[in-house]
């Protein structure tokens, strides 16, 4: 068959091309949905880049995109429109830099063959069109997969985008979106090929412009021969657990020994470990049930109001210089007393959301003292009660969630009008306007209100997640309703996560306060499984608590096995922690049978039951030792509305207290400490030292351990001193400074 030469063929389909240029013409690209999508995930308007609060070379554009109109001045008005030539377009210097042709401190963001260049380079010989008003708008985008387990040799995935827009049309979007893994388990290329690094699971956040969503990977070793092992369930925590745990080829541990559980339980509910009776009351009880009834048993004790009260004075800035020592003790006591009379916790937030009058006499306005302005307020009340960090949302949208300054202002709206009589302040630092000593009320003006910091204009109250903003009576009383409504997206979710956090050492979705896109939980279903159960049994602390401790999950021991190993976000296996300060603190006064003394309070007082931060001491009067102990130890300062201010890193100044500290060694030498007491009875030396393990570790010592510690008693020039040594040594062992 004849054909015709090529340049005849060329010239054939350029003539066509002129007559018919409908047929071929690519349609025009819109700024808004391309090039802001190529800025985005080319990292140009990151907050480390030119979306810098001062940007960055002299460019400045919008965080992560959120104004397009001012991205676009910023592109085609400023430097005399030399960032985008329409005349020279490879001239411009948006291509210029971003293909490192010229010098660039970003370096080379996309090749010159590249989607990337294409679409810029497109928009701007177009003469960098203004998008029509009546483009559509992006209303949401949908990731697949948006979960899957990959077994080795399986070690990547395609992501597809699709996104569909208000006009009800759809655009697959995958080269457009931009796509940050949370962790180096896995890395996804431009095409969004999500290709392992290692074992593991990873969340990998897909943006497209100002929407985004989550998907969760994992990585999971072939391990040949693997047979998973059937594990009979305590309740529904485990049929979740061990559904995960199962499709990652992991078998959890084995249960913890008795001993192991009777301490860790103690720890947890109650802040403190057993006594030597009560260790060997449970040690030698045969009973099936013995470990369900011993929980019950913690629950009513008032040492339970005890700890979980200081964990939520942690939280709510129970302090003493916003509040003063009467506040803090008023507001200590009624956060116990509403823990001991079992009230509900979404009761227990309305009752603080919806307070005001004398920070004395109605004790949970004190929540409101410690928070002078409507931002820290909305703040604390996000992230205590919503578990939601809103803080980034101050400036800017934020980066990786939904929220929207809008939603930040809108939510400190309904905080605007409280305000302060303050009756008395007698601050003995007259130049620290922080300070506080003394009654103040807490009221709410008629007037008041929170500015859009963009526009000036004032917004009104809305609740997240609302399409419409409210304009209720009263303020205070409406977000208070909202908030113990069981309703609610966000509560029993947070309270659920909490919960767990204190009782496992990690949240379902950790940290527990920060519930976003990029950090969804790690086992979505049993989350929902505990929210429901618990706005089923109306908010029911002791029911939440009860129903974990009882779970063979919280059970498991920490030893490891071959498939859990390298595995710590999942609970295939106890989570080894260190003592919270407290919990340290009163085992060595328990343990050693003295009592700690703390300044401005009765002898006797354990560390947990402590009302406030730091004790407030007459003018040179010196810290205890027991003060200083617990502020080593990491006992928080309580200015954040965050358990993370709470440290638990070990220091060489802790070593320091453990080994050679004056705390302990008094401790150690009183003369009517539980040795002392021991000495006085016929006891054995083999008695005593099974009494001191009891104490200390709550287990018996081991034959061996027995024989080497009436060695060393034999061996000491007294009977005292020997028994001291063994007890020093028991305190200072790993098994008794960490929950395991």
């Amino acid at each position: 068959m004849h054909r015709p030469p090529a340049a005849f063929t060329l010239a054939l389909s350029s003539v066509l091309a002129w007559f018919a240029p409908t047929a071929v013409q690519a349609a025009p690209v819109s700024f808004r949905n391309e090039v802001m999508a190529v800025l985005s995930r080319s990292g140009c308007n990151q907050g480390t880049c030119h979306g810098n609060q001062n940007g960055k070379g002299g460019l400045k554009l919008s965080l992560r995109g959120d104004d397009p109109a001012f991205d676009y001045e910023a592109l085609t008005r400023e430097m005399l429109g030399r960032r985008t030539d329409p005349l020279r377009p490879a001239d411009s210097l948006l291509l210029l830099k971003a293909t490192a042709q010229v010098p660039h401190e970003g370096g080379k963001r996309f090749a010159a063959d590249s989607l990337e260049y294409s679409i810029l380079q497109r928009w701007i010989a177009d003469n960098r069109p203004v998008d029509a008003a009546d483009l559509p708008r992006l209303k949401r985008i949908e990731v697949t997969p948006t979960a899957q387990v990959l077994i080795e040799p399986a070690d990547r995935v395609q992501l597809q985008v699709r996104a569909t827009f208000h006009d009800g049309s759809v655009r697959d979007v995958t080269r457009l979106a931009a796509y940050d893994p949370a962790n180096a388990v896995a890395v996804v290329s431009t095409t969004g090929e999500a290709r392992k690094q290692r074992d593991g699971e990873a969340t990998i956040l897909v943006r497209y412009l100002d929407q985004r969503a989550a998907v969760q990977l994992a990585f999971v070793p072939e391990r040949p021969g693997f047979v998973w092992q059937p594990v009979a369930p305590n309740n529904f925590i485990d049929e979740h657990i061990f559904a995960k745990l199962k499709t990652l080829r992991m078998q959890p541990s084995e249960l913890c020994s008795d001993s192991v559980f009777l301490r860790r339980v103690y720890l947890d509910l109650l802040g403190t470990v057993p006594t030597a009776e009560e260790a060997r009351q449970f040690l030698n009880d045969p009973a099936a049930d013995k470990r369900a009834r011993l929980i019950d048993r913690l629950l009513e004790r008032p040492e339970f109001a005890d700890f979980w009260a200081l964990k939520w004075s942690d939280v709510l800035r129970n302090e003493e210089k916003t509040l003063d020592k009467k506040g803090v003790a008023a507001f200590h006591h009624w956060i116990r007393q509403s823990i001991a009379a079992g009230q509900p916790l979404n009761e227990f937030a309305r009752d603080i959301l919806a307070a005001r009058g004398s920070t004395y006499s109605e004790p949970a306005a004190n929540f409101y003292r410690a928070l002078r302005e409507p931002q820290a307020r909305a703040e604390a009340t996000a992230q205590v009660f919503l578990g939601i960090r809103i803080q980034c949302a101050r400036c800017h949208n934020h980066p990786f969630d939904q929220w929207t300054q809008n939603d930040y202002h809108s939510l400190a709206a309904f905080f605007a009008r409280i305000d302060y009589r303050i009756v008395e302040n007698n601050r003995r630092d007259r130049l620290d306007a922080h300070e506080f000593d003394g009654e103040q009320v807490v009221y709410q003006n008629r007037d008041g209100e929170v500015q859009d910091p963009r526009t000036g204009e004032s917004l009104r109250p809305r609740f997240l997640m609302a399409a419409k903003s409210i304009a209720p009576a009263d303020r205070l009383q409406a977000l208070a309703d909202w908030m113990a409504d069981p309703k609610n997206p966000f509560f029993a979710r947070t309270q659920v996560n909490r919960v767990w956090h204190h009782l496992l050492g990690k949240g379902i979705v950790d940290p527990n306060d920060d519930f976003r896109a990029s950090n969804p939980p790690v086992n979505g279903p049993l989350l929902k499984a505990l929210e429901k159960d618990f706005i089923a049994h109306r908010f029911d602390l002791r029911h939440l608590v009860r129903t974990i401790a009882n779970s063979k999950t919280y059970q498991l021991a920490v030893t490891p096995n071959d498939t859990n190993r390298e595995d710590d976000i999942n609970f295939a296996r106890g989570l080894i922690r260190p003592l919270q300060a407290e919990q340290l603190l009163d085992s060595f006064a328990q343990v050693t049978g003295v009592p700690v003394k703390f300044n401005g309070y009765p002898r006797g007082m354990r560390a947990v039951q402590l009302p406030g931060a730091v004790a407030q001491r007459a003018r040179g009067e010196s810290a205890t030792a027991g003060e200083q102990f617990l502020k080593v130890f990491g006992k928080p300062e309580r200015l954040l509305s965050c358990e993370c201010e709470r440290s638990d890193d070990t220091t060489l100044n802790q070593a320091f207290q453990l080994l050679t500290g004056e705390l302990l060694n008094q401790l150690l030498a009183e003369a009517d400490n539980r040795l002392g007491q021991l000495l006085k009875t016929d006891k054995t030396d083999r008695a005593i030292i099974d009494d001191l393990y009891l104490s200390a570790l709550s287990r018996p010592p081991s034959e061996r351990e027995l024989q080497a510690s009436l060695a060393v008693v034999a061996k000491s020039r007294d009977r005292r001193a020997g028994l001291e040594d063994i007890l020093w040594s028991l305190v200072n062992a790993k098994e008794f400074l960490l929950r395991r």
